[in-house]
């Protein structure tokens, strides 16, 4: 793996060169063994939190662990373009839009003992502004390629919370393109419903049962393409023990395992149905 500028990950996407690296602030990393018509993305992974934020963070480590998605870059790691944030939602979310990125409070608790300072926040959203520099070139660039393209935009979520049964995998669709991508949707749900889990885990799969795919993500890639769909896709925490900060290993790699082939064979389908049949590939 390599460290790169922004600069220099840009220039290696415009140029279609290959590579493996970390940013050089060590925010986010992003690989790409082929340019082709499909990313998987995981910007809530990260659980990285700078030191100069600590004594002033009213949340332990733990709650932030419970808040973010981790393992999420894991399950979908084998695939040939991987982007995912290091750093924790708590010091910037990157699915919230920049006004919004840095939290007051998170689910319902006040996160800060004084207010931020502004040259902390201005440190914190410089991350935040080069992670979408990079993610609106290479979607331009795959849109570029192939005419269209489509991203994995990977969660977790917290299950026991929730007073009713909910689903192993919920698809949120709410912000997508319906008329054009919502059979794509379906598709990518049943085959997730497929998924065979360890200790007699039943995979169920919904589409905006728990979430309806509001990210920044999604729509930051929808608003600045013409042709790509965002599948904002959530697996609920059954891979860990929520309550007691414990992750089974087991369960992640089996969906690991299981996204491999799922993934590319999803993507080929919405290639040969959606950018072969309409002509997008350009020639």
């Amino acid at each position: 793996m390599l460290r790169l500028s922004i600069q220099e990950m840009i220039s290696n996407i415009e140029k279609e060169a290959p590579f493996h690296a970390v940013s050089d602030d060590y925010s986010f990393t992003l690989k790409i063994e082929e340019y082709t018509y499909f990313l998987c993305g995981a910007v809530h992974d990260g659980h990285q939190f700078r030191k100069e934020l600590w004594e002033n963070c009213l949340h332990s480590e733990y709650d932030r662990w419970y808040e973010e998605d981790p393992c999420t870059k894991q399950m979908v790691q084998s695939n040939p373009m991987v982007i995912a944030g290091m750093d924790s939602r708590f010091e910037y979310d990157l699915n919230r839009a920049p006004e919004t990125a840095i939290y007051d409070d998170a689910w319902g608790k006040q996160l800060w003992r004084t207010p931020l300072p502004e040259d902390q926040k201005q440190k914190s959203l410089s991350k935040h502004a080069n992670f979408y520099k990079v993610v609106h070139t290479l979607v331009s660039k795959m849109e570029e390629k192939f005419g269209a393209a489509i991203v994995y935009d990977m969660h977790s979520y917290n299950w026991k919370r929730w007073d009713r049964p909910v689903p192993v995998v919920n698809l949120g669709t709410k912000n997508i393109d319906n008329d054009r991508f919502s059979a794509f949707a379906k598709a990518w749900c049943k085959s997730l419903k497929a998924i065979e889990l360890p200790h007699d885990i039943e995979t169920t799969a919904g589409i905006n049962d728990t979430f309806q795919g509001n990210g920044y993500f999604l729509k930051f890639i929808t608003e600045n393409t013409q042709n790509t769909l965002v599948l904002a896709t959530e697996f609920s925490k059954i891979y860990c023990d929520e309550y007691e900060y414990i992750l089974y290993p087991e369960v992640v790699a089996a969906i690991e395992e299981q996204l491999k082939l799922k993934l590319r064979n999803h993507a080929t389908t919405y290639y040969n149905d959606f950018i072969l049949k309409n002509g997008l590939l350009p020639n």
